[in-house]
């Protein structure tokens, strides 16, 4: 007999990518996504997430745009059962998840990446907020922290808005008081690892 794996949300909703999406767009209802986006957040094949939107939109619970050739997808403000699907993600009933959240620090996250990473600032940038939720110091020419950045997203289950910068360039902006810098140190941080002493000094 295989093990129950399921999480609350997946055998509420009957599908592990259906309750995923349902998690994207009702944990984020003020942003809209395109196809290979999603497939990347939530680390699901393409063939089942086109079949799932499919299914979601046929009840109205998203909606769809095009912009630039590009079809985005969304949550239906106007659909009767918007509020408490709000509701139901923003309560994170999905125990599982929001343990495994919670038991990762910043610290554990960085340690696959500590030989790139030289610095690292996390803001609690809120929805519909400008900025960023990332700020990511370190040499990125093999692109070890792009896909590290990417990985992070998955593991969050949304998109995530980071920056990558050179040690260099970030030394040389934070002393001429750049406005980008000052703006990133102006939002709520909660996170700054700093294993060189670049960002603090």
């Amino acid at each position: 007999m295989s093990k129950e794996t399921n999480t609350p949300t997946e055998k509420l909703f009957g599908s592990k990518t259906r309750a995923k999406l349902l998690r994207l767009f009702f944990e984020n209802p003020e942003k809209s996504f395109y196809v290979r986006e999603m497939t990347r957040v939530i680390d699901e094949q393409i063939n089942s997430v086109r079949r799932e939107l499919l299914n979601l939109e046929s009840i109205g619970i998203i909606k769809n745009e095009t912009f630039d050739n590009k079809v985005y997808y969304s949550a239906n403000s106007k659909h009767p059962f918007y509020r408490p699907m709000i509701d139901i993600f923003s309560k994170k009933i999905d125990t599982a998840r929001e343990k495994d959240v919670k038991e990762t620090t910043w610290e554990e996250y960085c340690r696959p990446v500590k030989n790139y990473l030289k610095g690292l600032i996390v803001t609690n940038r809120l929805p519909g907020q400008d900025g960023i939720d990332l700020l990511i110091v370190g040499n990125d020419k093999t692109k070890k922290l792009t896909r590290w950045a990417e990985v992070i997203e998955k593991k969050q289950g949304k998109p995530i808005n980071y920056v990558i910068m050179s040690p260099d360039d970030f030394s040389y902006r934070k002393s001429v008081r750049d406005r980008f810098i000052a703006e990133i140190f102006e939002m709520e941080i909660t996170e700054i690892i700093d294993p060189e002493k670049i960002i603090k000094e």
